[in-house]
């Protein structure tokens, strides 16, 4: 059986006029409608989220300006004046002021004693073998899976009878221990993916293992640290739970708490003004957090996919 060969298109000559026929055809014109039909309706989505999101926090912000007759009477009207008082009151005689202390002592030292401890935890998982490495991995991904509520009543007890109830101290070492399993799952993998020929290097300069790990193998994790250290900040800003079983002392409370007992107060006063205003105190800094932070935290994300 023969074959017909069909002859290679012959360049068109310099300064020739080129045809139709000499142009490669382009896309089919249906695929660019369905590729602009995809995009149109995934950013419709994305519009309407960043509405039903932003909308509650911007309204929650105007409120907190707002006196009490406003707020009931034109609830999405702009405050006519900015009533600052809201949150003077709120600072002052609903002690918000003291639960903001306590929760940044609890958090910033927990938040700091998770870093330092699952850091070194991670490293050690992801840099030696030895009999046990992977237990030991797996038995912290099982942490993550444990559900805190089966745990808080002998946890009260492990704290009582260790006398590390109702202090500032003791809900730390809690909120440690809560935070570290995702702290060791997240930063193992990260170290994971970091050159091995850094830590020959300075091991082969004479560098001893814990100098390499806090002088060398540290600031290159810092990716991850600042995306693992969001998380944990917003998990243990937020938490209630914990507080509540294991702090019940109303001098350390911290801010979670205090907004509970902000609105079981100022319902009852009626000074529904000042309990928006505590509301955004609380609610700020995690904001900040997050909008400071958010690239770090989206290169720490991405960071084992890139290398």
């Amino acid at each position: 059986m023969k074959t017909t060969e069909t002859p290679a298109p012959v360049p068109a000559e310099s300064g020739a006029p080129v045809t139709k026929a000499d142009t490669p055809p382009g896309p089919p014109p249906k695929e660019r409608k369905e590729g602009t039909v995809l995009n149109a309706f995934s950013h419709g989505i994305l519009v309407i989220w960043a509405f039903m999101v932003v909308m509650p926090l911007l309204w929650a912000v105007m409120t907190s300006f707002k006196d009490d007759r406003s707020i009931f009477g034109s609830p999405w009207s702009l405050p006519d004046t900015l009533h600052f008082d809201n949150w003077s009151r709120a600072w002052t005689e609903a002690n918000m002021s003291d639960y903001f202390l306590n929760t940044v002592l609890v958090v910033g030292g927990s938040l700091i004693g998770t870093l330092v401890l699952g850091s070194m935890a991670a490293y050690v998982l992801a840099r030696f073998d030895f009999p046990g490495n992977r237990f030991i991995y797996y038995l912290f991904i099982g942490g993550m899976s444990f559900p805190i509520m089966l745990a808080l009543v002998p946890l009260f007890y492990v704290v009582n009878n260790m006398g590390l109830l109702n202090t500032i101290h003791g809900l730390i070492l809690v909120y440690i221990a809560y935070s570290l399993p995702f702290t060791v799952f997240f930063l193992t993998a990260f170290f994971r993916t970091l050159p091995t020929s850094v830590a020959e290097a300075a091991f082969v300069d004479g560098a001893s293992h814990s100098r390499t790990f806090f002088q060398i193998m540290l600031p290159m994790a810092k990716p991850g640290l600042v995306s693992v250290g969001i998380f944990n900040f917003l998990g243990q800003w937020n938490q209630y739970m914990l507080p509540t079983v294991l702090n019940t002392d109303p001098d350390k409370r911290v801010l979670t708490q205090g907004l509970v007992q902000l609105a079981v107060s100022q319902g009852y006063k009626g000074d529904w003004s000042g309990l928006f205003a505590g509301l955004v105190m609380a609610m700020l800094p995690v904001l900040a957090a997050y909008i400071i932070f958010q690239r770090q935290v989206v290169q720490g994300l991405t960071a084992g996919a890139l290398k």
